[in-house]
Formats: structure tokens, sequence, C-alpha cells
């Protein structure tokens, strides 16, 4: 188990853990100075032998006393892709982590998409006889209507391989920004990486920890949040959304779990002058 917040567990359902690209690559806008600064404020998301950034690929689940969800399902396997690491892998350590939480698929009640790219999509289909099905049978499968609606307008592959079945399959509930699940969980409006990107919000008792999605890549964005990322859709807003998450984790003193951050991807955030700093618990 990665942490309690109250009466909820969670638990990192780790896939992968490696260098993807440069800093320069994955911050162009922002220059040179990008590789100094993560160098000083996240040293141990650099990868020595290639200089890129490592980003973990990873979701958590949460175990409430209502029910277990899944936040972000990963790459998959035998998914197409045009990241190496990425395109028709057939491993399994996705699984392994479940287990070693002690769930099955079918144990899945929800799987929350906070946004609809490959990496956070790919495990919600599993390829059997052929075709793309549902890997959690059980799960009603809730994703940010904003992104269906722009994903779905011009369909790539990976909304054909990871999205679709479930829509087909029945499975799929729209959501808005203000939705909450159950008594425990509750979106948090955080658009820009994509239209409709969402962060979560765990709660129990006086305890509170919050799931960034992409709405940050790196600790090293709370010392510069205005970094856009080289995959935002609208980086203006990105950085709007990313400041107020931000200064709410902040005045809130909610536990930050970064999605894409250095593991342990967990910590703290304090408001610091103009912009912000990380601790990790």
């Amino acid at each position: 188990m990665l942490c309690r917040i109250g009466d909820v567990e969670i638990w990192r359902i780790l896939e992968l853990n490696g260098p993807y690209l440069s800093p320069e690559e994955l911050f162009p806008a922002d220059g040179v100075e990008v590789r100094e600064a993560i160098k000083t404020h996240a040293p141990h998301q650099l990868c020595s032998a290639s200089g890129k950034l490592i980003l973990p690929i990873q979701g958590f689940l949460l175990k409430t006393p209502s029910h277990i969800i899944l936040v972000d399902s990963c790459v998959g396997n035998d998914k197409t892709s045009t990241h190496a690491d990425w395109n028709m892998r057939s491993d399994s350590r996705f699984m392994a982590a479940l287990t070693a939480a002690g769930v099955t698929p079918r144990d899945i009640d929800y799987v929350m998409c906070t946004h609809l790219h490959t990496d956070h999509i790919g495990w919600n289909t599993k390829l059997e006889d052929g075709r793309w099905v549902p890997t959690f049978p059980n799960a009603k499968y809730l994703i940010p209507a904003a992104d269906e609606e722009h994903f779905s307008k011009d369909a790539g592959i990976a909304y054909k391989q990871s999205v679709l079945p479930v829509i087909e399959a029945g499975q799929v509930e729209l959501v808005t920004s203000d939705h909450t699940l159950g008594d425990y969980v509750r979106l948090i409006s955080t658009p820009g990486h994509t239209p409709g990107h969402v962060s979560v919000l765990v709660k129990s008792g006086t305890a509170e920890a919050m799931i960034t999605g992409d709405a940050l890549h790196t600790t090293a964005q709370c010392w510069y949040p205005d970094w856009r990322f080289k995959y935002d859709t609208d980086g203006d807003l990105a950085a709007v959304s990313r400041r107020r998450l931000l200064e709410d984790a902040s005045e809130a003193n909610w536990k930050v779990l970064g999605t894409h951050f250095a593991l342990p991807s967990i910590g703290r955030v304090t408001a610091k002058g103009d912009s912000f700093r990380w601790d990790d618990d």
C-alpha cells in the first residue's frame, strides 16, 4: 500500500518507470534552463545514462469502504503506439501490481480516466480472440465528457483500441468535472493538458490526497508552474489550471500523488513567493 487516507487505501499500480524524452523536448518553449532546473529540483527524474526525463507510467487503486476504483489504466498490452517502449507490449507488471493489492480485474467497480491520452487508458481493454474487450468486466468507466467529445471527432488508434470498445460494451459514463464518486472521491477540473482533464481528490475524515493526472509531469513544475508541456492541448490554460491546483494543494495541505513524478511520487506542496516548493513525504 502506498498510503492510507482515513478509511481509504491507496495502492500504486506501476507499469513502467524509465526515460522518455529529453527535458528540452518535453518543455520546448522554456529553453535549455529546463534541464538545470530539473537537476536542482527533481534530480532523480533525470536518467544519468540518456539525459532523458524518467516518467513513471502508473495508476492508483483506491480501496474505499464502498468501492474499488482504478484511477488511470496506463499503456496496456498489444497496443499500437509511436513510442517504442509502449508499442505492442506484452508484460505482466500491471496485473501483478493489481494482484499485490489484493484485487482482480473483476473486483474493480470504477475506472476513472483523468483524460484520454494513450498512457492513461491502455488497460481499459485487452485483446481477446482478435478483438478488444473491456479488461474490467464489472466496472463502470468514468470518462470526462469534454475529452470524449474532443478525441472522438478525429478518432485515433488509441481511442479505437482503448475507448470505443468500452463505449460499445455499454460500460462508459461520461462525467463533468464536478462529478463525485460516493463519499470519498470527487473530481477537480484541470483542463488544458486535454480539454476535459481532471485531477482526483480523495477525502476521508480530515485526511485528503490529490492525484494530479497530467496537470503536472515533474515536481520541478512546482517551482516553475508556467512551464508548458509538449503534449498540452492548450498550454496557456494548462498553466492556469496547474497554478490553481498548486494553490489549492498548498492551502489545504493535501497529500499530493504525482502521476508522473519520480518515485515515490508522493509529497506536499508549499507556497513559496510567486511559486511553490515540493517536499517528499
